[in-house]
């Protein structure tokens, strides 16, 4: 064993685990654990400690180095524990020269720096997704807004993006490898092109792409805010059907209020628009959001609200977060609910959707769709909806007729 890697949080940092992987592999790193960490919420940040934890005792001589977003912002506190060799920060970890010394007496514990003062970024190279047949391409990182909520924008820096003839020679390159669908990923995706000259949209982002990579078979795009997509974006979703009508929101509440006191930048009403809209030029679209239930100060109607749009919207998964104050946050100085009413309403949320993703899925049965296989017997639709098939080969594209369903997947047969 050289560098296994755990990953804690969102796709960003799954793709970046697949970064330092190969850096650290390039300094030639042996016997080495790196645990990528997640600040979202309280919770994840205690899983990772947990998970130091059981690493040091499951296997003494393993050294550990700990990284991502709850490094960045509390380093102290993860140099402080005694299975940990060494803090990396969000920037730290990309570099080949941060994992070459590390073990030498002279080199410090803690590597973080101010992760403000990053201005740039560029694409990672990255070749190995863990046997999958879609790739992670980085497009965007870090974050201009300050929703009251949350401490992401501290440990991921302002926003910054990687210029497209960047992100299309890293398309290419990728399909070269033989990736038949790539994910176009970031922090805060829709606010692409703002720092680059000439302010070029994440929509004309997405339209050059497919227009110099006519290979690629499939782009997605991870999660978005309704309220910026962008005219060109709207327009390539109408006429490109290489874009896969999969589209995940971060919407947080169904609550006008609740969303003004989170500080978005949306309503309501913008969600449910965004939603109606790309329905009316994709009808086969289908729509996720993140959703914060128990934010402080919120009534049993507003959290009605969020529950309610789940259905006005046409959401069909739902990424739930019970809320957590996050130190230093305004949100965390606001009238906190009671544990238990948080615990609840999460559990509720969690259930609409549920029902909702039952719904949809029992909506596809004895329709047809082209599936792109994964290992497993597992493939997708175009909307991103498991489909079990059985012993295919990965990576080959099928026409399957949906059968029925079994949990979360469909059932379906070639044909």
């Amino acid at each position: 064993m050289t560098v296994e890697v755990v990953t804690f949080g969102c796709r960003l940092n799954a793709y970046e685990s697949e970064a330092l992987k190969s850096r650290a592999g390039e300094a030639q790193l042996r016997d080495t654990l790196v645990i990528n960490t997640c600040a979202v919420t309280r919770e994840a940040v205690r899983q990772s400690r947990q998970a130091i934890r059981k690493a040091k005792r499951e296997n003494p001589a393993r050294r550990i180095i700990v990284t991502g977003c709850a490094a960045q912002i509390e380093p102290q506190n993860y140099a402080a524990m005694p299975e940990v060799d060494a803090v990396f920060g969000n920037q730290e970890k990309l570099s080949a020269e941060a994992y070459a010394d590390f073990g030498i007496g002279t080199a410090a514990k803690i590597r973080v720096n101010d992760i403000m003062r990053v201005r740039e970024n560029a694409p990672q190279m990255v070749d190995h997704f863990d046997g999958k047949t879609r790739a992670f391409l980085e497009v965007q990182n870090g974050c201009d807004h300050r929703c009251t909520f949350c401490v992401i924008p501290f440990g991921r820096g302002n926003s910054r993006s990687v210029p497209m003839g960047a992100v299309v020679r890293e398309a290419r390159r990728l399909v070269e490898k033989g990736f038949a669908e790539i994910v176009l990923t970031g922090v805060d995706l829709t606010s692409y092109g703002g720092d680059l000259p000439g302010t070029p949209s994440l929509g004309m982002l997405v339209e050059k792409l497919l227009a110099l990579v006519p290979e690629l078979k499939r782009l997605r795009l991870s999660s978005i805010d309704a309220i910026e997509a962008d005219p060109v974006l709207m327009r390539v979703i109408a006429e490109e059907q290489r874009l896969m009508p999969h589209f995940h929101l971060s919407a947080q509440s169904g609550d006008d209020l609740i969303l003004k006191r989170m500080k978005r930048r949306h309503d309501r009403a913008d969600v449910v628009r965004f939603c109606d809209d790309v329905r009316r030029l994709r009808p086969e679209a289908a729509f996720g959001a993140d959703l914060i239930a128990g934010f402080p100060t919120e009534s049993d109607t507003m959290f009605e609200n969020s529950l309610s749009l789940v259905d006005e919207a046409g959401l069909s998964r739902l990424h739930v977060f019970g809320f957590s104050p996050r130190p230093g946050t305004p949100a965390a100085r606001m009238p906190q609910l009671p544990g238990a009413v948080v615990k609840q309403r999460a559990a509720r949320l969690r259930r609409k959707g549920e029902a909702a993703l039952a719904a949809r899925l029992d909506g596809m049965i004895g329709s047809r769709y082209p599936v792109l296989m994964e290992r497993g017997g597992i493939g997708r639709t175009p909307c991103f909806t498991p489909v079990q098939i059985g012993n295919v080969a990965h990576g080959t594209f099928l026409d399957v007729r949906i059968t029925g369903r079994s949990g979360e997947q469909l059932t379906g047969a070639p044909l």
